[in-house]
């Protein structure tokens, strides 16, 4: 079997590393890596695949930086080439970026089968381009491998069973990333020492949703400032978040580093007090390493992490994100149910994959 992965954003990265190293057992399939350029940078990008064992891209086409018809449109003419010549029997994609409908939309044209990991997520927002990426790529996807039983329940209400595709439960393939990774990050992360941490809430924002919109992104920053005062916050910056910031001269009081390899941000989130994101993988992340997330949105696709009691949905109001982050860090959820599988999601695709 030879299968082409398609990856481009940093979340693409930690799950494919799980599946990619399940897929090495076996002699018989052939793993050809395709990075898009999504993210490109040294510390958004090549950090992972160094960090983590990931097998280096055969080919990279360098698309980053534009709207998301451009990128996504330049991303179907570098990769139709690369199909028709490579001829694979299997297509894979993750998650909901461009990079993800990009490798969909020319698997299928080109009569390639498509095993969507992470199928069935939604938020129920079609404002947001990642709900549009993985609502187009489910339908068009052969194999959908769902992390949780919401996602499965999603694909039978949207009458999947009556398509032809397979709906499977997996688990979910960054969980198996978070179990492998986490001991190693213990050796290979200094990050809490060079910072001289101890008690702080770590801070991520990247979505366009939030960044895009200058009255959302200040106040946002101007509830991390207040809450800065209060208990320190690390924020690992996204470089478009750092520009926009900058060229509206939004000042942020929070403690901003630079985009960091996946070990360092396994060590901020186990040492953390508590997360803040709009991130939907950091959300599962806080999760895993137990600890609460406060999500700068008003919905999210891990629906269940709400209903547990585990985050809570704060937006972009200052106010109420200041609220939920005082609620949520007196708050002690139990930890110990059983979302997203048994850390064997990675084993469970592979061996269906060659099971077909």
């Amino acid at each position: 079997m030879k299968i082409l992965t398609i990856l481009g954003a940093r979340p693409q990265f930690i799950k494919a590393a799980s599946v990619s190293r399940e897929i090495a057992k076996h002699s018989s399939i052939e793993d050809i890596i395709i990075h898009t350029g999504q993210h490109y940078d040294e510390n958004m990008s090549e950090v992972f695949f160094k960090e983590m064992n990931i097998p280096q891209p055969k080919i990279n086409l360098g698309i980053s930086g534009q709207t998301h018809g451009t990128m996504t449109a330049n991303m179907i003419a570098g990769l139709e080439p690369i199909f028709i010549d490579q001829k694979p029997d299997l297509v894979i994609v993750y998650g909901d970026t461009n990079s993800t409908l990009a490798g969909a939309l020319t698997a299928v044209k080109l009569h390639i089968p498509i095993a969507h990991i992470e199928a069935g997520l939604r938020s129920f927002n079609m404002q947001m381009p990642e709900e549009i990426n993985r609502i187009l790529t489910d339908r068009i996807s052969q194999y959908l491998f769902c992390p949780t039983t919401t996602a499965i329940k999603n694909l039978d209400n949207e009458g999947f069973r009556n398509l032809d595709c397979e709906v499977v439960f997996s688990g979910d393939v960054m969980q198996d990333s978070a179990i492998y990774y986490s001991k190693i990050s213990e050796d290979k992360s200094k990050i809490i020492s060079k910072l001289y941490l101890s008690k702080y809430l770590l801070c991520t924002v990247h979505r366009a949703e939030n960044t895009d919109n200058i009255e959302h992104l200040r106040s946002i920053i101007k509830a991390i400032n207040t809450i800065h005062k209060e208990i320190s916050v690390v924020f690992p910056i996204h470089p478009r978040t750092r520009k926009i910031l900058e060229a509206n001269a939004i000042i942020c009081d929070a403690i901003m580093i630079d985009p960091i390899g996946y070990f360092d941000m396994i060590a901020l989130i186990k040492n953390c007090l508590l997360v803040i994101s709009d991130s939907g993988g950091l959300q599962k992340e806080a999760f895993f390493f137990k600890k609460c997330c406060v999500t700068l949105r008003n919905e999210t696709e891990w629906v269940e992490l709400v209903e547990g009691g585990f985050n809570k949905l704060a937006g972009i109001e200052t106010e109420k994100i200041v609220l939920n982050v005082h609620e949520m860090l007196n708050t002690n959820p139990d930890f110990e149910v059983n979302l997203y599988g048994n850390g064997q999601a990675s084993q469970n695709i592979v061996e269906h994959l060659i099971n077909q």
